[in-house]
C-alpha cells in the first residue's frame, strides 16, 4: 500500500498562514510515502517567494516531486522570462525539470508544462512524453505509473478547454501505450478525479486528478485543499482535503479499481 499527498498552487506571495500551518501538520500526519506538488509554488515567480516555498517545502516528507507551474515563469521581467524563464525555480527549488521516484509500488514522473511564450496556458512536448515512457518501460508491471504536471488534461463542464493543456490528445495516446495509470494535476484551483476513457482515445483508461489550491488565498468555488490519493493493488481512493479554521479534513472521496482496459469508478 502507498499514500502518496498531492499538493499544488501554493502560491507563496498570496497565501493564508493559518492554512499554511495546518497544510503542513495535515501532511505529515498522513505519512506518505512521496509528497507531489503540481506546480504554482509562487505567485510572480519572485526570489523571496520562492524562498519561501523552499522553506515550506522543507518541513514536509520526502521523497517530493515538485514541477514548476506557469506563475513561475516571472510576468514583469520580460528579458528573464524568455533568456532564464526557471532560473529561480531551479535555484530554489531543484534543477531537475523532471523529477522522478520509484520504488517496488509506484513510479512518479514530473514533466514541466510551463513555457515563456504563454502567460497563463501550458504545453507538453512529444520529447517529454517519449522520456516518460521510456522511464516506464523499465518498471515492473504492477507498479503504479504516476505522471505530474501543473496544467490539467480534463477541465469541469463549463470551464475554458484552452486551460487543458496543449498537445493533452497526442501526449495521453503515448500514455495510454505505455499505461500510465494517474495523472497529477493543479491550475484550476479546483479538485476533481475523472477516468480518460470518454475524453481521449486508447485502450488504457487513466486517472485524470486535480488538486485545488493549498494554501493560496485565490480561491475559485472551494475551500483550501490537497488530496491524498491511497493505492492498495488494484484499488485506489482519493481522498480531498480541505481546510476550514478547525484545520484540513477530508470532505470527499473517489474510489476507483483497475481492470484489463485501465482503472475505472468503482461501483
Amino acid at each position: 500500500m502507498r499514500t502518496i499527498a498531492h499538493l499544488s498552487d501554493l502560491h507563496f506571495g498570496r497565501t493564508d498562514p493559518a492554512v499554511l500551518e495546518s497544510l503542513e501538520s495535515a501532511v505529515i500526519a498522513a505519512q506518505p510515502h512521496v509528497v507531489v506538488v503540481s506546480g504554482d509554488l509562487t505567485q510572480r515567480a519572485r526570489s523571496h517567494e520562492f524562498a519561501q516555498a523552499r522553506d515550506f517545502l522543507a518541513g514536509l516528507p520526502r521523497p517530493q516531486i515538485v514541477v514548476p507551474g506557469n506563475h513561475d515563469v516571472p510576468f514583469y521581467n520580460v528579458l528573464k522570462r524568455w533568456l532564464m524563464p526557471l532560473s529561480n525555480f531551479r535555484r530554489y527549488i531543484g534543477r531537475d525539470l523532471a523529477p522522478f521516484h520509484a520504488d517496488e509500488e509506484i513510479a512518479v514522473l514530473g514533466l514541466n508544462t510551463a513555457r515563456a511564450f504563454a502567460i497563463k496556458n501550458g504545453r507538453i512536448g512529444s520529447a517529454q512524453v517519449a522520456k516518460a515512457c521510456d522511464l516506464f518501460s523499465g518498471i515492473r508491471e504492477s507498479a503504479l505509473r504516476i505522471v505530474v504536471t501543473h496544467h490539467p488534461f480534463a477541465v469541469p463542464a463549463g470551464d475554458n478547454p484552452k486551460a487543458i493543456v496543449g498537445r493533452a490528445k497526442m501526449a495521453m495516446a503515448a500514455f495510454a501505450d505505455c499505461k500510465v495509470d494517474v495523472v497529477l494535476s493543479g491550475h484550476l484551483h479546483l479538485s476533481r478525479a475523472v477516468t480518460s476513457e470518454t475524453l481521449f482515445a486508447g485502450e488504457h483508461a487513466a486517472l485524470l486528478v486535480q488538486a485545488g489550491t493549498s494554501s493560496s488565498t485565490r480561491r475559485r468555488e472551494e475551500a483550501n485543499a490537497f488530496n491524498l490519493l491511497r493505492v492498495n493493488g488494484g484499488e485506489l481512493t482519493v481522498e480531498q482535503h480541505a481546510w476550514n479554521p478547525g484545520g484540513f479534513a477530508v470532505v470527499a472521496e473517489d474510489r476507483f479499481r483497475r481492470t484489463d482496459g485501465g482503472w475505472r469508478t468503482a461501483s
